[in-house]
């Protein structure tokens, strides 16, 4: 059975991967590069059994990789075996486009911009990187426990590589998360509830990630209830079955450069952002500081 997460990377950048596939695998994922004895005999034969044994693969997107024959082959491979994709940003000021924009339209990237010029930096982009893995494939991975030598590290600095019953979303500049309240709406005679902000997470901060027809749908684990937003009133909702109002697109706010996981929620009817003022939820229909989110 697929057991490994592949990184899959053009020549420039082997250094940096190199470092990441070091920490990946100090933190007790099964992770495999071509360099670290993933490749023997021949290279095609050892690129798709690398793709064929994997559950999840993280593209490293840079210029030089949508414009490498190899690694055009190695992700269209992986695309056709529908493997579990994880992509990872390097380039500042460019998107993919052509084929590799194509294979990677809708998915969350996690930013690792500029993050070898500081290892602070480094240490957070790991963290999003495992957790988005985590997220997205973690009940496929099995996770070692650290070795022996990390293990008097300070509770503080041990990964904690457990997949998350969903994501749950705080708000960058109040610290507010989006909270199902299972209190029903007042000002409609559906049957829709009301969606809250809460100071601390819990289970009923969890959304559960469905995926759409171009689009994503957000389940709230707890109560089953997916999230919404109605244009007409301005207003947050819980729904009991998804329709076009609780169609969400989720997108890395590449304003960012904290190395959090920022991201942008847009509702896909409206074309709202899902923001925060004055303590309270709205839609914005241009985007601004207080349409920042971190996934958490």
């Amino acid at each position: 059975m697929p057991a490994h997460i592949m990184l899959s990377y053009q020549w420039d950048d082997q250094a940096l991967v190199k470092k990441i596939y070091d920490r990946l695998k100090d933190d007790g994922l099964p992770v495999w590069m071509d360099i670290e004895g993933g490749v023997a005999g021949n290279i095609n034969d050892s690129m798709a059994a690398g793709v064929e044994d994997a559950v999840v693969i993280c593209p490293f997107m840079t210029p030089a990789y949508q414009a490498s024959r190899n690694c055009k082959k190695e992700l269209n491979y992986a695309d056709t075996r529908e493997v579990i994709m994880v992509p990872v940003m390097l380039a500042n000021n460019w998107e993919a486009s052509e084929w590799l924009g194509l294979i990677t339209a809708g998915l969350l990237w996690v930013d690792f911009r500029n993050a070898e010029n500081d290892e602070e930096h480094f240490e957070l982009c790991i963290r999003s990187l495992e957790e988005e893995i985590m997220f997205n494939a973690g009940h496929l991975l099995t996770v070692e426990e650290p070795p022996s030598d990390v293990v008097d590290q300070p509770e503080a600095s041990k990964p904690c590589l457990k997949k998350k019953p969903g994501r749950a979303f705080c708000h960058a500049l109040s610290n507010l998360y989006i909270h199902e309240s299972g209190e029903e709406l007042t000002n409609l005679t559906d049957s829709r509830n009301t969606v809250a902000l809460s100071e601390t997470s819990g289970d009923y901060c969890y959304w559960e990630e469905i995926k759409g027809n171009g689009c994503k749908y957000y389940r709230n684990v707890v109560t089953h209830r997916y999230l919404g937003f109605d244009a007409s009133w301005n207003q947050v909702h819980s729904e009991a079955s998804p329709s076009v109002c609780e169609e969400w697109l989720l997108l890395v706010d590449q304003s960012d450069r904290s190395h959090q996981r920022a991201v942008v929620i847009k509702n896909k009817q409206s074309g709202s952002y899902l923001a925060v003022q004055s303590g309270r939820l709205i839609g914005l229909t241009s985007y601004n500081e207080d349409c920042k989110w971190f996934l958490e």
